[in-house]
Order: structure tokens, then sequence, then C-alpha cells
């Protein structure tokens, strides 16, 4: 019987083969992804005498290609002039564009320059009555010290007079 389930596979050895396949199949994965990649080029040259090269094709194909660019530019730009301003309607619907474009922008500078101006006198005007009321708070302020100044200037004159004519009354009683 012992060899009957060793044969069957038991629960054992069938668990351990298939942890073996498991781990290869891993190990497998593992071993692609490690493995360096021999389809890329690298872009360095590997001896001196092939930097040089390769300096020398970048001295002289960097302002070929600039200066092509700049001429397929130029091309485009004159073309596309040439195809706008070819006829007399095209001509005048491009001055109708420019116009109109100015005027929109005249347009927009006038409500600036009328938006600055009333923000402009709403401010001086909000300073003007705030100089205006403090003004007026001083005035006020001013008189009211005055008058009690005043009054206490009337009541300590009639005192004084009083003192003095009672001191006249007096120097006059005894000399007299």
């Amino acid at each position: 019987m012992a060899t009957t389930s060793s044969n069957q596979g038991g629960t054992k050895p069938a668990a351990g083969r298939r942890t073996t396949s498991r781990r290869t199949t891993t190990r497998r994965a593992t071993a692609a992804r490690r493995a360096p990649r021999t389809t890329t080029t690298s872009t360095q040259p590997k001896s001196p005498v092939e930097q040089v090269q390769v300096l020398a094709e970048r001295a002289v194909l960097v302002p070929v290609g600039a200066s092509l660019l700049a001429t397929d530019n130029l091309v485009s730009t004159v073309k596309g002039l040439a195809t706008k301003y070819r006829t007399r309607t095209g001509l005048e619907r491009e001055i109708k564009r420019f116009e109109r474009r100015g005027a929109t922008a005249r347009n927009r500078f006038e409500r600036q320059v009328k938006r600055t101006r009333t923000r402009f006198e709403r401010q001086v005007r909000q300073r003007r009555s705030l100089v205006e009321r403090t003004l007026k708070q001083n005035r006020r302020r001013f008189e009211r010290e005055v008058r009690t100044v005043r009054k206490d200037l009337e009541k300590q004159s009639g005192i004084v007079s009083a003192r003095v004519e009672k001191l006249v009354a007096d120097a006059q009683g005894l000399i007299g």
C-alpha cells in the first residue's frame, strides 16, 4: 500500500511538484527581466575617432538644418501673404480686418480710460468729503473750546473784579 500511495502521487509529492514548476516559471521570468537587451544600440560612439566624427557631423548638420527650417518658414510666410493679397478683394478684406481690429483696440482703450477717470474722480470726491467733514468737526470742536474758555474767563474776570472792588473798598475804609 505504501508503494501504491506513492505511485498515485500523494499530497506531499504532488504539492512538491507544483511548487517546483512555479519556481521554475518564476526563475525564467526573473532571468528574462534581468537579461540585458541586445536590440538597443548605444548612442555614444565607442572609440575617440568615432566621437570626433559624430561631433564633426553635428557641427555641419545643425546649421544646415537651421537654415532649411528658416527657408521653409520664409517660403510659407511669403506664400501665405501672396494668397491673401493676390486679388483686390482679398486685399480689401484684410484692410477691413485690420480696421476692425484697430477700432476694437481703440474702443477698449477708451473704455479703460473712462473707467480710470471715473475711479479717480470717485476717489477725489471721497477724499474731499472726508477733508471737509474733518474740517467741520475740527471747527466745531474749536468753537466749543473757545466758548468754554470765554465763559471761564468771564467768570474768572467777574470774580477778580469783585475781589478788586472789595480790596479797594477795604483799602478806602482803612484809609478814610
